[in-house]
């Protein structure tokens, strides 16, 4: 639903809005048709009149269709076809037979026209005014905060730990040594996850039990983690069977609870796809961006195809539907002049036209289009086709833009990111600050516990980052042990405070290999806009004041090369 003058308008009430709209325009449209049906009386041979007209009728057809107007569309397509055999002789007909042709084709078309007109004011009156819909609750806003997570298990020491570590994650925890208090706390206050044995002194199976009956009392799904010392079928099985979403054999490593947790927990709903919508056609283009949007994606229209090259870089699309027959160039030109410029030659564009000839169909998707849909086309098929496109070009470009080990921006993503914000603060007189970070000692850590675990090392620091700064900071990884971060709108002492209370999380994170258990720190330097202006310039002065920290004795935070934060425990 969207919202327009405080009222809450439905999909169904745009779409009946640009449909009336249409209507009111139809003769307007008759207009246009006029003067250019009879500049061919007078030469059936003028192709610019004919083109003009050719593109008219083929728009009239289209948004007919779609709209529900058969007649309309039926006789808008035989002129569309007539003016294709014209287009196509070598030269003039017979100027009696075709002056009484195109008469006979006119009056046809005004007459539909009329009709069409009549029958929907007639059906209108029928229905009387509409009513306004029904007042829908909102939904209960989202708890601010860390995510709380019910932990429940008679091992005390164990319930300690896990406190400390999902602490330094982001995760509020409440522990429980007894099923019973955790079952009467979920009734109190529902949490956003639950870890929990399955074998406590009640019996062997009483975890597995207290989840089915929360799940019987609530009629609810309680989102659930079991840790067990078992490993076997039969409680797996079991787990699996009361709804555990996930099973940990113990002792389970830190980092791939965290991650189940995260994928259980995740509040943050996806982007919606961005669809860039092409029609010469303002009222079909609106109405192929309704249904869309009633699907859950954002649309942009473009009616000149002049326009396209600014709104690309402006819209950042994730897929283009567009429409054959435009002004100024044809769908196939445009479609080729797109797929010319390196920034969009992987993406995706989808024609949706009335146009039926399928040898005309193949030659437009020859030029790089990842389909062609006809119209009027289902809204259930448009929007399969789009989403099924945009979410393959989004996976594309977030593999050409993130770090495959952490998720994180690459290094040229946020170096781009970097200038982007750069000028966003030099525009609104900003504060901005940029800050590298390094994992003390990380080469130690390679020799000593090997690669693979080095790389727990570098996912558990980004996933610290990742749960604890806002989501409009920009989190990368620039390169081996090193990340940096982007944060707009803070300044310097605030962010100095900040990425000391991420050192000190880190550094309480538990790492366990064959060679035994440790943990690691990190290093950081940070440097501000407006002091340095360029992205050299603060690359260059948070490095210098990463050097500085590293001298300092590491495990500490140092702003523009002074040492501002020192470790509380020296190294």
């Amino acid at each position: 639903m969207s919202t327009t003058g405080g009222t809450p308008v439905s999909a169904q009430d745009k779409i009946a809005r640009l449909r009336t709209t249409f209507l009111e325009q139809l003769p307007e449209r008759v207009l246009q048709i006029r003067p250019l049906l009879e500049r061919l009386k007078i030469d059936a041979v003028d192709h610019a009149a004919a083109t003009d007209l050719h593109r008219l009728l083929h728009n009239l057809k289209g948004t007919s269709r779609s709209f529900g107007f058969r007649e309309l569309g039926a006789v808008a397509a035989q002129g569309e076809t007539l003016i294709a055999e014209c287009l196509s002789w070598p030269a003039a007909p017979d100027p009696a037979d075709w002056q009484k042709l195109l008469e006979e084709y006119l009056g046809q078309l005004e007459t539909t026209v009329q009709q069409a007109v009549a029958a929907a004011v007639g059906a209108n009156d029928r229905k009387g005014p509409a009513s306004a819909p029904p007042a829908t609750p909102e939904r209960t806003a989202a708890r601010s905060g860390g995510r709380t997570v019910y932990v429940c298990d008679d091992d005390i020491l164990l319930l300690e730990q896990l406190g400390s570590q999902l602490s330094c994650f982001g995760y509020k925890t409440v522990p429980f040594s007894e099923p019973h208090a955790l079952h009467d706390a979920v009734l109190a206050q529902w949490p956003d996850a639950v870890i929990m044995d399955i074998h406590f002194q009640q019996g062997d199976c009483d975890g597995i039990e207290i989840l089915t009956a929360l799940q019987r009392k609530t009629g609810k799904t309680v989102p659930t983690i079991f840790l067990s010392a078992r490993n076997d079928f039969a409680a797996r099985l079991r787990a699996v069977q009361a709804g555990g979403e996930a099973y940990f054999h113990k002792p389970a490593r830190t980092l791939e609870l965290v991650a189940a947790l995260d994928e259980l927990t995740r509040q943050q709903k996806p982007e919606p796809y961005r669809i860039l919508v092409i029609d010469d056609d303002p009222d079909i283009a609106g109405y192929h961006s309704v249904i869309l949007q009633q699907a859950g994606m954002m649309t942009c229209q473009v009616s000149e195809p002049s326009r396209v090259l600014e709104t690309l870089q402006e819209y950042h699309p994730d897929m283009v539907l567009m429409d054959m027959y435009m002004p100024e160039c044809s769908g196939y030109d445009l479609a080729k002049l797109i797929r010319q410029m390196p920034d969009y030659v992987g993406l995706p564009i989808v024609f949706l036209s009335s146009e039926t000839d399928r040898q005309k169909q193949f030659s437009a998707m020859r030029v790089g289009a990842e389909g062609f849909l006809t119209k009027p086309v289902i809204p259930e098929d448009l929007v399969a086709a789009v989403a099924t496109r945009a979410e393959r070009m989004r996976t594309l470009r977030s593999l050409m833009m993130r770090d495959s080990l952490t998720g994180l921006f690459n290094h040229t993503t946020t170096t781009q990111f970097l200038e982007n914000a750069i000028a966003t603060a030099e525009r609104g007189n900003t504060s901005l600050c940029f800050v590298m970070i390094d994992i003390d000692r990380f080469k130690l850590v390679n020799d000593t516990h090997g690669h693979p675990v080095g790389d727990q090392v570098i996912l558990a620091l980004s996933r610290v980052l990742q749960q604890r700064l806002r989501n409009s900071d920009i989190v990368g990884r620039y390169g081996g042990e090193e990340f940096a971060i982007i944060l707009q709108n803070v300044t310097p002492p605030r962010t100095a405070e900040l990425i000391d209370e991420l050192r000190r999380d880190f550094s309480r994170v538990m790492f366990r290999s064959a060679h035994g258990d440790f943990s690691c720190t990190f290093s950081a330097g940070i440097a501000s806009y407006p002091e340095y202006r360029s992205v050299e310039l603060l690359r260059e002065a948070a490095d210098n004041a990463l050097y500085e920290a590293k001298r300092g004795g590491r495990n500490r935070v140092a702003l523009d090369g002074m040492v501002c934060l020192p470790a509380e425990e020296p190294l």
